[in-house]
């Protein structure tokens, strides 16, 4: 089951849900959030609200993802009630590029932090049940402002250096009134970055990350399946101009989801009943890391058939603003 917020034919907020090929009106609701509350609040699964609300009419997703008309799958009214966050050096792989930004030229043989922290999760990454796993790397993008929509543009401000995709999966939580995260489910995810900003300095890496993301189309309720296939494309002009495959869940990860989480969600400042968490999980696939340099107005297209419709953003670029702190 998938659910989507877009905008029906007469302007209204809507939440569709995508089963078994077809995408109906879920009646009742206009909101994921709103969804996930109503499970949280009578204690039962979201198929189950889904299924008492009951189903409108047929929905025509992909015309509606066409005229611009598709949300992000998950937003808040206060943006800032939404935490986007991130880990990387997550997946089999996503080492290597990284390493390459960060070698030690005069001692090729040192082992760089990124390759250590690499290596951290590949011990102890998915521990047993019990057990405390290695902590990954985290990092701060942004509130629900970020928030780019499906074909919406990732605008990069006038000062980056680069804006290069990342395409990965990201986990949408709820805090319920307790103060326990509750996964909504999971979606397709850009994960926005500048590169060139990172790779001259490691330590750039959190400036590197304050950038838009986007969501896919459509949120994937219930689990993730472990090996998940997907690709990420290019297109300049209307050509493909670069093209891979790129690979996720957990067989293709050296965390497992649930340690993430956990490393994540210790944070009592996480915890607060009612804010909305995005968090992304990593990516092994980047064309920055092939040598290849986006340019303004390339179209960013990330698509697996596990999570339905594409992602697709226009690269574009903020005219400069000159910002100066006044004393009061």
């Amino acid at each position: 089951m998938r659910l989507s917020q877009f905008i029906d034919d007469k302007g209204r907020r809507a939440l569709a849900v995508t089963a078994r090929g077809e995408s109906r009106l879920v009646k009742g609701v206009r909101t994921t959030r709103d969804l996930a509350n109503r499970a949280i609040e009578a204690g039962v699964p979201l198929r189950k609200v889904v299924t008492e609300l009951g189903l409108g009419k047929p929905v025509d997703l992909a015309r509606a993802l066409k005229e611009k008309r598709v949300l992000a799958p998950i937003d808040c009214k206060d943006p800032a009630r939404l935490l986007v966050s991130g880990t990387g050096l997550t997946h089999l792989g996503s080492a290597e590029g990284r390493d390459a930004m960060h070698r030690d030229l005069a001692d090729p043989a040192k082992l760089t932090d990124s390759m250590r922290m690499f290596k951290l999760g590949l011990v102890g990454g998915k521990p047993a049940r019990g057990v405390e796993g290695a902590q990954p790397e985290w990092f701060y993008k942004g509130d629900g402002s970020i928030l780019v929509p499906p074909e919406g543009d990732l605008i990069s401000p006038s000062f980056a250096r680069d804006g290069g995709e990342e395409p990965e999966i990201a986990g949408v939580y709820l805090i319920d009134p307790e103060g326990a995260p509750v996964r909504i489910g999971f979606a397709l995810g850009n994960e926005f970055s500048d590169h060139v900003t990172e790779r001259e300095n490691y330590l750039w890496l959190a400036h590197s990350k304050l950038r838009p993301a986007s969501l896919g189309p459509e949120l994937l309720v219930g689990d993730l399946p472990a090996d998940v296939l997907g690709v990420s494309r290019i297109r300049r002009g209307g050509e493909i101009v670069w093209e891979k495959p790129f690979l996720s869940g957990e067989q293709n990860m050296t965390h497992a989801i649930a340690n993430l989480e956990a490393h994540h969600f210790k944070y009592a400042q996480f915890r607060r009943p009612g804010d909305v968490h995005v968090h992304f999980f990593g990516t092994a696939t980047l064309s920055y890391s092939d040598g290849f340099r986006t340019q303004k107005g390339d179209v960013f297209e990330i698509a697996s058939e596990v999570f339905g419709l594409p992602l697709r953003n226009r690269l574009w670029a903020a005219k400069a603003a000159k910002v100066k702190a006044r004393t009061l």
